[in-house]
């Protein structure tokens, strides 16, 4: 885990060297441990650590057959890559990238279907061809800026104006989205000029210019093997050598492809299921442990992290240490206890973190401030709070994210099932802005051939994962130097989960049906056919003492009054206008930190005032 930056031209010489020492010290943060420079000729190349596998030899950028990479993230079946090309004898570093290069030595980019795990990496090969590629559920982050004389990229849109490459300038569609959805769709990010690299894209660069990539979607891959020995001669996994953008339509072909799985298991029984599900989560847990520093996991009261937090003790022979986040707020829904219970019955090393209003004010600037390509999702705030209780133990953390999304968990996939006559809606967002709503549709837009469910668990993959819930632990935890790891984010999960008949996600009141079936047996603990209380956090007790100062302050601001009418958003705050007044306010604050350049503090008190 890491940040990586880089400028990519014909000739990148002293001024990109300046250029990439410029943006790498804007994100530090993400790595503590140490950066690392170099230029080469047609790149200059920078990495900021945090050392995870091999921490004396797994420097970056990192060396082998004539090809350069620097990347961000875990691949997670280095191992297997190792073992399975025979790759022993020729490696120099522990590194879970080094495989890697080896392997593109022998299939050029084709290599890249083979990688198992979460990254963003530019790797320069010795035929000359620079590409830049980012992991099918966008788990790790990458952020483009073309300039006129060449590319840059970073791991997050701060390094490009720390290093003069462009100004931070809103873009409206963006903001639109930002208050509507509390995320932002697609690749455009809310700075003009500055893109992020869709999840699973690949791109070819020369000379600092884009020629050629393609798009792998995560819900129609077929996944590497699962730990064991090599695949059979003549079934190995797909490999292709593409060269440019694959065909108009063949995304789509291969995501249909991808889709016919749920009749391929239709002939399964319940048992055979569970047993298959387990063996997969068991997998992927095992793999997303693999680190030379201590891991444990964030536990909730919810089944996904508890699913996770099963699998954990049964894997570990020492008690694996879990946080949990409670809200000291009066009516806040408070997971604690359930989480507790879960704890104690698999012999956790829990550890409770408490956040009240004092926590709400002073994370309140340090969230937005991490969060430079910005979620208004206030699950932010305690994320950032267990991280900051967690970094002075763990430096690897397992979480569920992704799970209600695989297994079909959403309340509101199970309204979309129902008829209108008995309250059926389709699993969209209701910005209030057609124009928004338009741009996510189009971005969400899944094959016909998929189930009406399959069809609402791509929307999200596609948007909200990414674009919220992943940025979210992204910047949340790279903040305190902690590496975050999402195991129902996994190929081989995912090609389990998502081609999973319908009855087996959702059924009656019951979404993730076989995720609950699995864990009733695996930890009983977990009361998984419990009422589900949500997760919320108490942001509107916090405001309301303060709004009526609060409306008339952030009405004044000039990227708020280039979105919202100004009495608008006055009467938000005074007729306590449900759900408007934190997005409102967390932009505000965000909007003079990284458009205005105002220090987090400083932010916080022109809008709050003093706190």
């Amino acid at each position: 885990m890491c940040g990586i930056v880089g400028w990519l031209s014909r000739a990148p010489g002293a001024a990109g060297e300046v250029r990439a020492r410029a943006m790498i010290g804007a994100i530090t943060h993400r790595g503590p441990d140490g950066v690392r420079l170099e230029t080469t000729g047609q790149a200059a190349l920078a990495h900021a650590r945090l050392s995870i596998i091999d921490l004396e030899g797994g420097w970056q950028p990192l060396h082998a057959d004539g090809a350069t990479v620097v990347g961000n993230g875990e691949i997670y079946n280095y191992v297997e890559l190792t073992r399975d090309f025979q790759l022993a004898g020729r490696l120099a570093t522990g590194s879970d990238f080094e495989p890697l290069l080896h392997l593109y030595a022998e299939e050029g980019p084709a290599a890249f279907d083979r990688l198992r795990g979460m990254y963003a990496f530019c790797l320069l090969g010795a035929d000359g061809r620079a590409w830049l590629a980012r992991d099918p559920f966008g788990i790790k982050p990458l952020y483009l800026l073309e300039h006129d004389d060449g590319l840059a990229f970073a791991s997050e849109p701060r390094a490009f104006f720390a290093a003069g490459l462009a100004r931070p300038e809103l873009v409206a569609e963006a903001g639109q989205e930002l208050l509507g959805f509390n995320y932002t769709v697609g690749e455009r990010t809310p700075f003009k000029g500055v893109r992020r690299l869709a999840p699973g894209e690949v791109l070819e660069v020369r000379d600092g210019q884009v020629v050629g990539g393609w798009r792998r979607r995560a819900l129609a891959l077929p996944p590497p093997p699962l730990r064991g020995p090599p695949p059979p001669k003549g079934e190995e996994i797909r490999s292709v050598r593409p060269t440019s953008p694959p065909p108009q339509g063949e995304g789509d072909r291969e995501a249909v492809k991808g889709a016919a799985a749920p009749r391929r298991q239709e002939h399964l029984s319940e048992a055979a299921l569970l047993a298959r599900l387990d063996a997969v989560l068991e997998d992927s847990v095992a793999v997303h442990q693999r680190s030379d520093v201590p891991y444990g996991l964030f536990l909730s009261g919810g089944i996904d992290s508890a699913a996770i937090a099963t699998l954990m003790a049964r894997l570990n022979e020492r008690p694996v240490t879990a946080f949990t986040c409670g809200f000291d707020a009066p009516g806040a829904k408070d997971e604690r206890a359930q989480a507790e219970r879960v704890a104690r019955a698999l012999n956790l090393d829990w550890r409770e973190t408490r956040f009240d209003e004092a926590d709400f004010w002073r994370i309140l600037p340090q969230v937005a401030w991490a969060l430079d390509d910005p979620t208004a999702d206030y699950a932010t705030l305690p994320t950032y709070k267990l991280a900051e209780a967690a970094k002075d133990t763990l430096t690897v953390v397992l979480t569920g994210e992704g799970g209600d999304e695989l297994f079909g968990g959403y309340g509101r996939y199970r309204r979309a099932l129902r008829p209108a006559w008995l309250g059926g809606r389709p699993a969209e967002p209701r910005p209030g802005d057609a124009g928004a709503l338009a741009r996510w549709r189009e971005e969400a837009t899944a094959p016909k051939q998929l189930t009406g469910l399959q069809r609402a668990q791509w929307a999200d993959v596609a948007t909200w994962l990414p674009n919220d819930l992943l940025l979210k632990l992204d910047r949340c935890l790279m903040a305190h130097g902690l590496e975050g790891r999402t195991p129902f984010l996994d190929p081989a999960a995912a090609a389990f989960a998502f081609p999973l008949p319908d009855r087996f996600k959702v059924r009656g009141r019951y979404g993730k049906w076989l995720l609950r079936k699995w864990l009733e047996r695996a930890c009983p603990a977990a009361e998984p056919w419990a009422r589900k209380q949500g997760f919320t956090v108490p942001v509107e007790a916090w405001i309301a003492p303060r709004a009526g100062d609060i409306g008339p302050r952030i009405a004044r601001l000039a990227a708020v009054r280039a979105l919202r009418d100004p009495e608008a958003v006055r009467q938000a705050f005074a007729s306590e206008a449900p759900g408007q007044r934190w997005p409102l306010l967390f932009f505000a604050v965000w909007s003079l930190i990284h458009l205005e350049g105002a220090t987090p503090q400083a932010a916080l008190a022109e809008v709050v005032g003093s706190i």
